[in-house]
């Protein structure tokens, strides 16, 4: 459908530029026609220059909705890309969120070409990378996980919404630059002088007062007197002026991109609890966000405005830079504070819609089941998700009851490196609510660790052992952990087991 619609709006943009040459040429023959052999009369080029910038206008909506066609194309040919296992190199990688001393993100391929974030995420803006990629980085907490199930189970069926948040807009990407956007949220307003407010309505009120009085009785000096004033005034305020004025149309251009996004989300009628809430977060007292961001617009069309030749004559007069100062300085004091959630909320929806386009695409991966007791691991047809359907060799995996540790042993090439990413990655996939490569999965909340891809280091002066212990020696172990570490140095293999306190056995083993 979409196809056919972007060919049918090709041949529509190429018939109309035609036709805007066509009668860009019938306006030349006219001109030639009215100066220079006065066989037309000049009112004889309304015609055809009205019909020119008819063509243009439409030109210009013909082009765009071309360009939305074919984002729609991408759109879909990445979702069978996914669903074929040809999606590798296509989409954001997420290499920024990369640690070389990540407990397990380089050694279960979190990121980067081929990686887990380049399957999963399938959203346009910087908050939802940061959003997923903190999600597949850290657990999370077995409450927040059945949350994440809820929302994933409502947005799964939801291909509208999902076609719709793709296609918003201009741009494939919404480059919003979140740290700019929330330090000019968050900044303190430049001008506080309580009294300039009255000022400002005060000073132009004496102004037309003054010009009456020159009027009516010839006397120019109070008018001057003001004016000169105000020139004072503003060449005073000169600083903080520009800075809320610029700062607010930067900020505004981040925001504007936005804008459609969460106007989007709140047409949306949601079941689960969790998503509700989040749809009740894009507001701002009793405001959406659409219509705050859409009262900020009016605003920085005020700004901008004072770029108007004609408007600029009166800015001294009316002391305009400073209304449209404060304008705008009331907009962050009312909703300043409400960009940081704004912009949280989008980030978790589009993490969540992205785990809920995995699920939608991949119907065999189910969630996971999460258990209370001592930590289990517990996987029917267990598969690696990175690897292709075709080429995934699936194991029955158990650790349970009496089963703590499993030794996995075999000859070179045969599989063993992929089997511990296997469990490493669907536990990962698990902890952060989104559907496992499995029959089935049941397991308690785990915490992943991993030691394979670990190397000595010249650069750095470490060797494999050191490396290790510094992998291992992540905030997440108990404090006793390097204690427990200098024990093994000194120690038989034999005595390793009672140095070790019970938490760090069972992270070193897990690890």
């Amino acid at each position: 459908m979409h196809q056919e619609r972007a060919a049918a709006l090709a041949r529509t943009a190429g018939h109309l530029s035609n036709l805007r040459l066509l009668t860009f040429a019938t306006i030349a023959g006219c001109v030639w026609a009215v100066w220079a052999v006065d066989l037309l009369a000049a009112a004889w080029l309304l015609a055809p220059g009205s019909v020119f910038l008819a063509l243009v206008t439409q030109h210009s909506r013909v082009r765009k909705s071309h360009a939305v066609a074919l984002r729609a194309i991408a759109y879909y040919q990445r979702g069978l890309a996914r669903i074929e296992d040809r999606w590798s190199g296509q989409g954001p990688t997420g290499e920024r969120f990369d640690d070389p001393h990540h407990l397990y993100a380089a050694d279960l391929d979190l990121f980067g070409c081929g990686s887990l974030f380049q399957l999963l995420f399938t959203g346009r803006t910087r908050m939802g990378e940061h959003t997923l990629a903190g999600w597949l980085l850290a657990p999370a907490q077995r409450t927040e996980i059945l949350e994440r199930h809820a929302c994933i189970a409502d947005l799964r069926e939801r291909l509208d919404l999902r076609e719709d948040l793709a296609l918003l807009g201009e741009d494939r990407e919404v480059s919003v630059q979140p740290n700019a956007l929330l330090q000019w949220a968050q900044a303190p307003n430049p001008l506080t002088q309580a009294w300039l407010s009255w000022v400002a309505i005060f000073l132009p009120l004496l102004l037309v007062a003054a010009v009456i009085v020159w009027h009516r009785f010839d006397v120019l000096s109070p008018l001057v007197a003001i004016v000169l004033i105000e020139v004072a005034l503003l060449r005073s305020l000169s600083q903080p002026l520009h800075e809320v004025l610029h700062g607010t149309e930067n900020a505004f251009e981040d925001l504007r991109l936005l804008a459609a996004l969460p106007a989007r989300l709140e047409r949306e009628t949601f079941t689960a609890a969790p998503l509700q809430a989040l749809q009740r977060a894009l507001a701002s007292h009793d405001l959406s966000a659409a219509k705050s961001i859409a009262r900020l617009a009016s605003i920085v069309q005020w700004i901008e405005s004072r770029r108007n030749p004609l408007l600029a004559l009166l800015q001294v007069p009316l002391l305009y830079p400073i209304h449209t100062a404060l304008a705008a300085q009331r907009w962050r004091v009312a909703h300043g504070h409400a960009v940081a959630v704004w912009l949280d909320t989008i980030g978790r929806i589009e993490a969540l819609n992205s785990i809920a386009a995995y699920s939608y695409e991949h119907p065999a991966d189910p969630l996971p089941q999460f258990v209370e007791g001592a930590p289990s691991f517990v996987a029917q047809s267990l598969g690696h998700p990175l690897i292709s359907a075709d080429r995934c060799i699936r194991n029955d995996v158990g650790i349970e009851g009496g089963v703590r540790v499993l030794l996995v042993s075999g000859s070179n090439m045969s599989g063993k490196s992929t089997l511990l990413r296997t469990v490493g990655t669907n536990t990962v996939l698990a902890m952060a609510g989104a559907p496992v490569r499995a029959a089935s999965l049941q397991l308690t909340a785990l915490q992943v660790g991993a030691s394979i891809r670990i190397n000595d280091s010249l650069h750095e002066g470490s060797s494999r052992f050191y490396a290790e212990i510094q992998r291992l020696r992540h905030p997440r172990y108990c404090s006793c952990w390097m204690s427990c570490c200098r024990e093994r140095t000194r120690r038989t293999a034999a005595s390793v087991r009672k140095a070790w306190c019970e938490r760090c056995w069972t992270a070193a083993a897990s690890a």
